[in-house]
């Protein structure tokens, strides 16, 4: 099936209704960084297809579904996890009890409610909490929890694809608690041999863990490898300053 397009200010865009593949990823718009395709669904197959391809949904309620793949692409490499010294003192601690999978529903809900800077809203619909509980239960999305008294505090999700994970969202109710899930994940993922975390998009909070910028071409090049149970060296990856 043929692809149609929709035509925005700065180019246009395939419509992916039916059963059209995602188009090429040199067909993104620069402006807004990344948008790909319109439409479609957030099928299991649909999903698995785009996180292969680079790509992640990305939308407001009351919007189309909206896919994009960013260039640049801000990621993380296990091995260059950074953790600040105030966090590795509350990791000593032990504060917090960090379980996996053990409420994934709960950890995307909380995501979903959770206000953030310069956002009026969230792009967690249920549509995308019932789709990517979906993809937990086929064992393609994994979550780690902070609890404290046996209350969840804090946590975050994603997608595991061979050894490759998207980061998607993160939540805390209490200081520190989503910091713990998170490096917790990060040291979980390593274990499973995981390559890289693929963070989407450059936040100063992602940067302070030791993510960093690399171009699309690499990214997929990368990803291919990792989705197919590969392995890469991420002193080969060109830092973008």
């Amino acid at each position: 099936m043929s692809h149609g397009y929709y035509q925005l200010p700065n180019g246009r865009v395939a419509s992916i209704d039916g059963d059209c593949a995602f188009p090429s990823l040199c067909d993104a718009l620069t402006d807004p960084n990344g948008l790909i395709a319109i439409g479609g669904d957030l099928s299991l197959p649909r999903l698995l297809a785009a996180y292969r391809q680079g790509i992640f949904p990305w939308f407001s309620d009351g919007e189309p579904i909206l896919w994009w793949s960013p260039d640049p692409r801000m990621v993380l490499f296990p091995d260059e996890l950074k953790v600040s010294e105030s966090l590795k003192k509350t990791l000593k601690k032990q504060k917090f009890e960090v379980r996996f999978n053990s409420a994934f529903r709960e950890v995307i809900t909380a995501c979903s409610s959770t206000l953030r800077c310069g956002q009026d809203g969230t792009w967690i619909t249920q549509d995308i909490i019932n789709a990517y509980c979906a993809l937990h239960l086929a064992g393609f999305a994994l979550s780690a929890e902070a609890w404290l008294n046996g209350k969840l505090v804090g946590g975050c999700y994603g997608v595991k694809i061979g050894n490759m994970f998207y980061g998607e969202s993160m939540f805390h109710h209490v200081t520190d608690a989503s910091k713990v899930a998170f490096v917790s994940l990060i040291e979980y993922l390593k274990q499973q041999g995981v390559g890289m975390i693929d963070c989407q998009m450059k936040t100063a909070h992602l940067a302070s863990f030791g993510a960093r910028e690399i171009n699309r071409e690499l990214f997929i090049r990368i990803l291919n490898e990792l989705c197919n149970d590969g392995v890469y060296n991420p002193s080969d990856a060109t830092h973008i300053a």
